[in-house]
C-alpha cells in the first residue's frame, strides 16, 4: 500500500462515533511537513500552523508553477437533500481517497465549516466515518481563525458606519470638517448591512441598536446574520490575489444615503483596516484525509444564503500541485453547483472535467413521498424498509440535477452513497434510471470502508474526465438581471416563471439601469430543502413561479443576491444541539463530541 494512501484507523463506523474514529486515526496521521513534501512543496510555501496544519502560500506556488498544465477537475455536489444531509462532504473524502486507492496524485478542496452548523444539527462537515478530513478539533472549531478574520472584518465595517452616523448626528458640518470628515447623510432606514457572529442565533436576526443617550450611537434597527453569509466570506472565495481582494473590499456597499446614493466601505475609509484583518486568511489551510492525501480547506459553506464555494485560490494551486483535484459546492444542483457554474468557474476560467452528483436512497424516499425527516427525531421506521416505489417516484429530483449538469456541458457522476439499510432493488432503480436520464452510476460504500469503498466511484470519475466535454455557462454577463434570474429559475429549479414584491421588482429595475451593477453576476438566496422556494415541496414540482422578496447588492463579491422566499441570512439553533454532547477530557483536554 502506497504511504500516501495508508489507512489509519481499524475502527468500525457501525460501532464508533466520527470523533473516536477521527482521535484514533490522528495518533498515526502524518505532519504537515510531509504533506508538504507530498505536494511538492518548497519548504518557503509552508506556513505551519502546530504540527499537523498550516497554512500555503499560493502566491509563491503559482509565481513557480504557473506553466504547469492543469490536473483534472471534478466538482462534488448532490440532490436535494433531506434536513440531515446526505453525506457530501463524506462523499468529497471518499472520491479522493477513493483515487488514491488507484494510485491517482490527487488533491481536495473542501469548505471550513461555520460554527453555527457545528454546534447545531448538522455537524462540522468533516465528513464520517472512515472519510473524514483530519485532525477534527482545529478542523470545527476555527482552525487557522479564517472566520475569525472575516468577522471582525466585517463587523470593523459596522463599527466605522454606525460611529460615522452618530458623529454626523452630533456635530455641525465645520466641525466634522476639522476631523477631515465630509458628511455621508446615510439614511438610517436603508443599512443593508447587519453585524454577523458565527453561531445560529435566532434571537439576534432583529434588534434595536444606539439604546441610550447620544453617545451611545443613533438609534436604528438592526440584526445579525451568520458568519459565513457574509459578503466577505464571498471575496475570500472569489478573490484571485490580494490585489484583487483590496479592489473588493473598496466597493462593498454598507448603507445608502438620503438621495439613495450607496455608500460603501471606501466612502467610510475602512476598506484597508478591513483587508489587513484578511491578509493571512487568503491562504488556504492544508489538512488531510483520514488516508494520508491533502485536502485544502478555504472558504465557507452556505449555498443556499451565501455563494458556498471553496475557493479559486485553493483550487488554482491544487490543480497545480495534482493530477486530479476534487473541489465541493454547498447543497444540491439546484444551489452550489449552479454558483460554481455560472459564478465561480466564470471568475476563475476553470473549466471542470466531471461533476459528481451526491444521492442516497433516504433522499429519494423523502422526494417520493415518506415523511420528511426531523432533526433530532428518530428516523422513521419505513426508511429502513425495501420501497422501491418510493425511489422511483423521488428519481425526477436526482434527474432535475442530472439535467442541470449537462446543460452545463459536464460529464455527470451520480454517486449512491450507500447505506447499511439500502436494498439492491432500491439501488438498481436508481441506476437504470439514472443511466437511462444520461449519466454515470456508481455505488460507494465510503463511510463503512474508507478509499476501498470509493474505487467504482473514482474508476468512474476517471472515465468521464477521460471523456471531452463542452462546458458553458447558463447566461452570458450582458444578460438582463430579470432575465437571468428566469434563466435559472426555469431551466435550473423548473418554475415555470418568476414573481417580484414590489421592493424587489423596484430594485431589479434600478440594476438593470445601473451599468455598474448590468456587469455583475446573480448569486441566488433559495431554500436547499426544495428545488422550489417552498422547502416542504419535495421531488421536481411543476406549475409553480418562483417568488423574489428582495434584492441585495454584493458590488465587492461581483454579484447581485436575489432572495427567494422566506428564507433567512441567520440560521436557528435546534431544541437538541450538538453542543449538548460536546466536550473535553480535563486530563488529556482532547474534545469529544464532535461530528
Amino acid at each position: 500500500m502506497s504511504s500516501h494512501n495508508k489507512k489509519t484507523t481499524s475502527l468500525d463506523p457501525t460501532k464508533h462515533p466520527d470523533w473516536e474514529i477521527a482521535e484514533d486515526a490522528e495518533t498515526k496521521m502524518k505532519t504537515v511537513y510531509q504533506l508538504a513534501d507530498q505536494l511538492g512543496l518548497e519548504k518557503d510555501e509552508l506556513l505551519p500552523h502546530g504540527h499537523y496544519v498550516g497554512k500555503v502560500d499560493f502566491k509563491k506556488v503559482l509565481k513557480r508553477l504557473g506553466n504547469k498544465p492543469d490536473g483534472k477537475f471534478i466538482d462534488v455536489t448532490a440532490i436535494t437533500p433531506t434536513p440531515l444531509g446526505e453525506g457530501k462532504s463524506t462523499t468529497t473524502i471518499g472520491l479522493i481517497q477513493g483515487l488514491g486507492k488507484r494510485g491517482k496524485n490527487v488533491v481536495g478542496a473542501i469548505r471550513q465549516p461555520s460554527g453555527g452548523p457545528t454546534m447545531n444539527i448538522k455537524g462540522s462537515a468533516a465528513g464520517g466515518g472512515l472519510s473524514q478530513c483530519i485532525p477534527l478539533t482545529p478542523f470545527s472549531l476555527g482552525l487557522t481563525g479564517d472566520i475569525n478574520a472575516i468577522m471582525n472584518a466585517h463587523n470593523l465595517a459596522m463599527v466605522a458606519l454606525t460611529s460615522r452616523m452618530q458623529h454626523e448626528f452630533n456635530y455641525t458640518d465645520a466641525q466634522l470638517a476639522k476631523r477631515s470628515l465630509k458628511r455621508l447623510n446615510v439614511d438610517p432606514d436603508r443599512v443593508e448591512m447587519k453585524w454577523i457572529i458565527d453561531f445560529c442565533a435566532q434571537a439576534l436576526r432583529n434588534i434595536i441598536i444606539g439604546m441610550g443617550g447620544k453617545m451611545d450611537g443613533q438609534m436604528m434597527q438592526s440584526g445579525f446574520a451568520i458568519a459565513v453569509s457574509s459578503e466577505i466570506m464571498a471575496i475570500l472565495a472569489v478573490a484571485t490575489d490580494l490585489k484583487d481582494m483590496r479592489e473588493r473590499m473598496g466597493k462593498i456597499v454598507v448603507a445608502y444615503d438620503k438621495s439613495g446614493k450607496p455608500v460603501t466601505t471606501k466612502d467610510l475609509e475602512v476598506d484597508g483596516a478591513m483587508t489587513a484583518w484578511m491578509v493571512e486568511a487568503l491562504n488556504p489551510n492544508l489538512m488531510q484525509t483520514i488516508e494520508g492525501q491533502p485536502v485544502f480547506v478555504h472558504a465557507g459553506p452556505f449555498a443556499n444564503i451565501a455563494i458556498g464555494q471553496s475557493s479559486i485560490v485553493a483550487d488554482r494551486i491544487a490543480l497545480k500541485l495534482g493530477d486530479y483535484h476534487v473541489t465541493e459546492s454547498g447543497f444540491g444542483a439546484d444551489i452550489g453547483f449552479e454558483k460554481f457554474w455560472n459564478l465561480k468557474c466564470r471568475f476563475s476560467g476553470q473549466n471542470p472535467n466531471a461533476a459528481v452528483i451526491v444521492a442516497t436512497i433516504r433522499a429519494l424516499k423523502c422526494h417520493g413521498g415518506a415523511p420528511i425527516p426531523v432533526p433530532g427525531n428518530p428516523l422513521d421506521p419505513v426508511y429502513k424498509e425495501e420501497n422501491v416505489g418510493w425511489v422511483e417516484k423521488g428519481i425526477p429530483n436526482l434527474i432535475q440535477h442530472i439535467n442541470t449538469v449537462k446543460k452545463a456541458g459536464i460529464n455527470p457522476v451520480v454517486c449512491i452513497n450507500a447505506f447499511y439499510t439500502d436494498t439492491d432493488n432500491e439501488i438498481k432503480a436508481v441506476r437504470r434510471l439514472a443511466e437511462a436520464a444520461g449519466a454515470r452510476v456508481a455505488l460507494s460504500k465510503h463511510w463503512e470502508k474508507g478509499g476501498d469503498g470509493a474505487t467504482e466511484l473514482a474508476d468512474a470519475v476517471i472515465d468521464a474526465c477521460n471523456e471531452p466535454n463542452d462546458f458553458k455557462l447558463l447566461y452570458e454577463i450582458s444578460t438582463p438581471l430579470r432575465q437571468r434570474i428566469e434563466l435559472i429559475a426555469k431551466e435550473v429549479y423548473g418554475a415555470d416563471g418568476v414573481d417580484y414584491s414590489a421592493d424587489a421588482l423596484a430594485k431589479a429595475k434600478a440594476m438593470e439601469a445601473d451599468p455598474e451593477i448590468a456587469k455583475l453576476g446573480t448569486c441566488m438566496v433559495k431554500t436547499h430543502l426544495s428545488l422550489t422556494d417552498n422547502p416542504n415541496l419535495k421531488g421536481a414540482p411543476r406549475g409553480w413561479r418562483l417568488s423574489i422578496r428582495d434584492i441585495l447588492t454584493y458590488r465587492g463579491a461581483g454579484f447581485v443576491v436575489p432572495i427567494a422566499g422566506n428564507i433567512k441570512l441567520m440560521p436557528g439553533t435546534s431544541s437538541d444541539p450538538a453542543f449538548r454532547r460536546v466536550d473535553v477530557d480535563v486530563e488529556t483536554g482532547k474534545v469529544k463530541g464532535l461530528f
